[in-house]
């Protein structure tokens, strides 16, 4: 089936891949494993970074920031060039500077050298992802695309399960390095296999024209869709990534969840998520996907309150909201990310998720850093986040309206 071909709706059938679309969605996921867990892991290390460094939420904010700074300038930087490439060439070039950024980040002796390392990994990391929903969006037509990138954003959902308690309990072995040196070992063996068994990936310069400097920047202005759709990205990731960084230090220091626990929000929220990514990308597939994102949304608004008003309780309160909390994030991504890949045709694919790729960092940089400003440590007590909360609460709503302006694509 072409990539323009539209099934009838009455003739929906169970989504099926071939052997080489199972092999490229599992190397697609191990880099997005790898990438993620690497993003992840610096939120439950907060408590022990906070510590180890001596340092404030304001900088800690920072060393988020860092990271989702450098990226989504790289991205920008990326969108120049990016769809000149074969994607295989790319992901290799990437995901190797990703690599050694993540050991490097290991090496790490002080705050200063390991905001600088973060930044170095956050270069490389931010264009990786947007090669990733590239290579999938070319791959798979619009009507399998949402349970295909299910597939690939599930790795969320497994970075919580297995790599973040692997991750923290690394690090209360061995010391807060061990969990990026994991990362990065472990990215070196996937670059192995993307190396050996991905096939080249270049449908989208057969037949290409000639690309000018500023070619994605050309087609983003002249696309009202493209235009809304980055606008879009701002408002999600603005809505979701304010409350986000914090949350390992709101459980521990406003619910009361001991330290020690935190790997259990992440194994059971990466639990549920790990049903929740690829379920939505299916229903995405079955209904539609503005519909599925709408609906996930809409329930993500009422955790975002829950989760950024949390008072000391049971543990098992705890577990359940974040839970519940993992699958809305999870819900609302994977048909969000589907529907912004349709607006771009496959030949300007990769310059434009780059764009979006650095919208998103730097929509996340920004959330973090005012998160840092308004949130303070009082006496071990995280306050004013149920404002952070309030903030993600707007702009999930301006999410969902600008999802409306959105429209039904078929690349």
């Amino acid at each position: 089936m072409s990539v323009a071909e539209t099934p009838s709706p009455d003739k929906k059938q169970p989504v099926v891949f071939s052997r080489k679309e199972k092999i490229l969605l599992g190397i697609m996921a191990g880099l997005n494993f790898c990438h993620i867990l690497d993003f992840m892991i610096i939120m439950p290390l907060g408590p022990r970074l906070l510590r180890q460094f001596s340092i404030n939420s304001h900088q800690f904010g920072l060393l988020v920031s860092s990271y989702t700074f450098m990226a989504g300038l790289s991205g920008l930087l990326a969108s120049f060039f990016i769809d000149r490439y074969d994607r295989k060439t790319a992901l290799l070039f990437f995901s190797s500077g990703f690599t050694l950024g993540t050991l490097a980040c290991a090496g790490a002796w002080s705050y200063e050298s390991f905001l600088v390392t973060r930044s170095l990994t956050g270069m490389f990391g931010g264009v990786l992802a947007s090669i990733i929903l590239s290579a999938v969006s070319d791959t798979f037509a619009y009507e399998r695309r949402g349970t295909a990138m299910g597939v690939v954003m599930g790795a969320f959902s497994v970075a919580s399960v297995v790599g973040i308690p692997l991750a923290l309990e690394l690090a209360k072995l061995f010391g807060w390095h061990a969990p990026f040196l994991f990362v990065g070992v472990l990215s070196l063996l996937v670059l192995c296999v993307l190396f050996w068994a991905m096939p080249p990936l270049n449908s989208h310069l057969v037949g290409g024209t000639k690309r000018y400097l500023f070619d994605s920047f050309i087609h983003i202005s002249n696309s009202p869709s493209q235009k809304v759709a980055l606008f879009f990205m701002f408002a999600l990731i603005l809505g979701q990534f304010s409350v986000i960084p914090y949350l390992s230090q709101s459980f521990v220091m406003n619910a009361g969840l001991p330290e020690d626990e935190l790997s259990l929000v992440y194994l059971c929220g990466g639990i549920c998520s790990m049903v929740a990514a690829p379920l939505a990308g299916r229903l995405s597939d079955r209904f539609t996907k503005h519909l599925v994102f709408q609906g996930a949304i809409l329930f993500s608004i009422i955790l975002l309150y829950a989760v950024t008003h949390l008072v000391e309780g049971p543990v098992w309160w705890t577990l359940f909201l974040s839970s519940l909390f993992f699958i809305a994030m999870s819900g609302r991504m994977v048909p969000a990310t589907a529907l912004i890949s349709s607006t771009a045709r496959p030949k300007h694919r990769g310059g434009f998720m780059s764009v979006v790729s650095s919208v998103q960092q730097f929509s996340a940089a920004l959330a973090s850093y005012v998160a840092g400003i308004i949130v303070v440590d009082h006496g071990g007590h995280l306050e004013r986040y149920e404002i952070v909360g309030y903030i993600a609460i707007v702009f999930s709503l301006l999410a969902l309206f600008l999802s409306t302006k959105i429209p039904h694509g078929q690349q």
